[in-house]
């Protein structure tokens, strides 16, 4: 890692506010490494709790954390790291309500900076892995939308700003600045800021890049990999090639799970279009936002929609209604809850 940070320096200039974020598995993180960390440049640092249950962990094939997380954390701060992150999963084999809710509260007392709660995504036609875990028995969808409720609850009363769909960071925080000011952004790593994200360069195999006009993924092989990095320098599995309708429909899902907010003259206004060429883009009808609108989920007056708070819950659902290629795709995805 030493050598990769020391490559990226020698042929990339850094901004003064550049997040240089690490994600680890507390199962394998010592001490050291934290310092090692520190002093090759990273300035925040991700922890993929998931649980505090060891037994629920077992289940998933996960190592508890080495050391106590509260200690790693504050050793995370002493030493000057800018940002530290947890991540909870949601919806895990034997999870409850009850149990959820005792790590969330652990999570609270430990105090990270953001905190995400992931939705367990069951993709057994993806990962074959993922079959076994049906046999122990997964929460169904009003148990996991019981938790998220739960964490949601107790992660605003202690303090925390809800970020999104999943995030949750302190008043303080970039984040929580960006979503006042509606300049909320969401790549493959998760929310950020429009003034600190960019294109998405990724390196390694399966990696995904995600650019302005197209997405592009490597192969997943590690030996495939490398060989062809050797050769070309390149090892791209597959990509899209972004339409203009197709950027103009991501920016309006963007502005939606991100900011809760969507306008249609403003969106007609940045790709030059009427906002009847915006509607026809997005095949859009008042009719797919009633449900919403009668759940109280939504408002939508003068072309303008804002979620509400509890629109959140379904902030994909809601998404959803402004992509008029789910109803052509044939592919699979993981489910909403």
């Amino acid at each position: 890692m030493e050598e990769i940070m020391q490559t990226l320096h020698k042929h990339f200039e850094y901004t003064e506010n550049a997040e240089i974020a690490m994600e680890c598995n507390p199962a394998h993180l010592e001490f050291d490494d934290v310092d090692r960390l520190a002093q090759i440049g990273f300035n925040r640092l991700s922890l993929g709790i998931q649980d505090f249950d060891p037994k629920i962990l077992e289940l998933v094939n996960r190592d508890p954390s080495k050391h106590p997380v509260k200690k790693l954390v504050e050793h995370m701060k002493k030493i000057g790291f800018k940002g530290v992150n947890l991540d909870l999963i949601y919806g895990l084999p034997h999870q409850t309500v009850e149990s959820f809710k005792e790590s969330v509260k652990q999570a609270i007392e430990i105090s990270p900076d953001r905190l995400v709660t992931f939705s367990y995504a069951h993709v057994p036609w993806v990962k074959g892995a993922q079959k076994k875990l049906e046999t122990y028995g997964l929460p169904n969808p009003e148990e996991k939308l019981a938790m998220f409720d739960a964490g949601l609850s107790m992660l605003t009363k202690a303090g925390y700003i809800s970020i999104g769909m999943d995030h949750y960071a302190k008043p303080e925080d970039e984040l929580s600045k960006a979503l006042k000011n509606k300049m909320l952004h969401r790549n493959f790593q998760g929310y950020a800021t429009k003034e600190t994200t960019g294109q998405v360069y990724g390196f390694g195999s399966s990696s995904i890049s995600q650019f302005n006009g197209a997405y592009i993924q490597n192969t997943k092989n590690l030996n495939k990999y490398m060989e062809n990095i050797e050769k070309s320098g390149f090892a791209v599995e597959r990509g899209y090639e972004l339409s203009k309708n197709d950027i103009i429909r991501r920016e309006v899902i963007t502005d939606i799970m991100c900011n809760g907010h969507f306008s249609f003259e403003d969106i007609s206004n940045k790709f030059k279009l009427s906002t009847t060429e915006l509607k026809e883009i997005l095949e859009f009808s008042e009719t797919k936002l009633e449900a919403f609108i009668e759940d109280d989920l939504i408002t939508y007056k003068n072309e303008v929609l804002e979620l509400k708070s509890e629109g959140f819950f379904v902030v994909r659902n809601i998404a959803m209604a402004f992509d008029p290629l789910l109803k052509t795709s044939e592919a699979q995805y993981s489910k909403t809850v």
